[in-house]
């Protein structure tokens, strides 16, 4: 989608934030998945709490996406989520910063 360079450094940050907000993410999915598992009393109930699990690692595996080519994309969603914070991201270049921070507000 987008011919931006990383540098080294650049990619490090950018690692360092996506894991971080990818684990932020998770930890919330495990919280809210053992509060509801311990409301469970009926079949029906635990194929619900499937149900949920499933569509929770489907929009995981979709907003969590490490191709250099849509990272600033994937950065202005997590911005814009609160997943992450512009701050996480300094470092990145100006360019790279800057598309984030106009895509975040779209």
């Amino acid at each position: 989608m987008f011919d931006l360079k990383w540098s080294q450094a650049e990619k490090v940050i950018a690692r360092r934030a996506f894991d971080m907000a990818l684990q932020k993410e998770l930890q919330a999915t495990i919280h809210e998945a053992k509060r509801r598992a311990a409301k469970v009393e009926e079949p029906s109930e635990l194929w619900e709490l499937e149900s949920w699990l499933t569509e929770r690692r489907g929009d995981i595996n979709r907003r969590y996406d490490y191709r250099y080519s849509v990272l600033p994309i994937v950065f202005a969603h997590l911005v814009r989520d609160g997943h992450l914070k512009l701050d996480d991201l300094q470092g990145l270049d100006s360019e790279k910063l800057e598309r984030i921070r106009r895509w975040a507000t779209l």
